[in-house]
């Protein structure tokens, strides 16, 4: 859709001062990929990114009433329909949508995308997101009625399906930890699904903003050493207690074969922890500590201090195995910048990946 076509539509679209030039595929969206090679990372990382961003301007269409709507470009240049939308009980805000590709040609392309927002800072959707991101700081977001939704969404789907390789999961913010934690979920049940999560939230202390690397390792090191000596003393009186049954090392072990696609900016301190929480273990081994960071890396040390004096405690979305990490290493003007989904499809961008198993 052209800017020349919505100046000259009805009421609902033609006071451009409400509509984001980053909402319009034709002014935003990555028009280089002309042809997708199923591949290539960089071209499945923009399909992901963009089909997220659909998800996004689903909701702004629902609640500008937008005719006709912005969001379609955002899927339909990569040849899939809109197979159904997710909608929140609590709110009726859409928060997610399943997109079917219209000819799968290979085992490389998906035949469906399941993919989450994030946050809306406006709209009426903000109050409902915002609630959801507290959820995600104290580790309850599996409790939550929309999270139950979009579990139901991945499992019905998955159920339906003969090659489960084929369905891949991405979200961006929030989304990316809905996304995240639903591929945690069907990991431990042995179905590993391709994922790609964007900007995810990792919420600790932000040691990546520490530029002494020396302070910054030193810091990590005591942590882990720290985690990992509580995680011993719960481990103690859980065998005491006869309670080894399911245990986070079993948990965590069921993940090892699931590599997710983290993509993640330094100068998004929502997420930029993640580069830390990797790279710490590659350090770990290196001088000969790699088995206390094994243990340490399962645990936080919130946890495993709730478990310690008999309280219950839910595993943080972070901890994970393996992943592979993107990096994006061109400077961002600010927070915003960095946080965003555009970043992600975006030509000529320098970006690092690192391999963790």
């Amino acid at each position: 859709m052209s800017l020349s076509k919505i100046e000259n539509q009805g009421s609902t679209t033609k006071n451009l001062d409400a509509i984001s030039e980053r909402e319009i595929f034709e002014l935003s969206g990555p028009l280089h990929l002309t042809t997708i090679d199923w591949t290539n990372p960089d071209h499945r990382r923009s399909v992901a990114a963009c089909l997220v961003q659909g998800v996004y301007i689903i909701e702004r269409d629902r609640q500008e009433n937008r005719q006709p709507p912005l969001a379609p470009p955002w899927w339909q240049f990569f040849n899939f329909d809109l197979h159904s939308q997710l909608i929140d009980d609590a709110d009726s805000c859409i928060f997610g949508a399943i997109y079917k590709f219209k000819n799968p040609i290979s085992e490389s392309t998906p035949s469906y995308i399941i993919a989450f927002r994030g946050t809306l800072t406006k709209g009426n959707a903000f109050s409902r997101d915002l609630e959801l991101d507290i959820h995600i700081i104290k580790n309850g977001l599996h409790q939550t009625s929309r999270f139950e939704i979009a579990m139901q969404a991945v499992k019905n789907l998955v159920s339906g399906q003969t090659s489960k390789s084929n369905i891949w999961l991405t979200g961006h913010s929030l989304g990316s930890a809905m996304a995240l934690l639903a591929g945690k979920k069907m990991a431990k049940s042995g179905i590993l699904l391709d994922s790609y999560l964007f900007n995810p939230p990792f919420f600790s202390a932000p040691l990546e903003n520490i530029k002494d690397q020396n302070l910054k390792h030193g810091i990590r090191i005591a942590s882990s050493f720290l985690t990992a000596g509580l995680a011993v003393a719960a481990q103690i009186r859980n065998a005491n207690q006869q309670r080894n049954n399911n245990t986070p090392e079993d948990s965590f072990l069921a993940l090892a074969g699931w590599v997710p696609c983290l993509y993640v900016n330094p100068g998004d301190h929502i997420c930029s922890e993640y580069i830390g929480y990797f790279e710490h273990r590659k350090k770990m081994e290196e001088i000969g500590a790699g088995g206390i960071e094994k243990l340490a890396t399962q645990h936080s040390i919130s946890g495993v201090f709730l478990n310690a004096i008999g309280k219950e405690s839910h595993e943080p979305l972070h901890l994970l195995p393996s992943a592979n990490l993107t990096i994006n290493l061109t400077p961002a003007v600010d927070f915003k910048e960095a946080h965003g989904i555009h970043q992600w499809w975006i030509s000529n961008q320098k970006l690092e990946t690192r391999v963790y198993s």
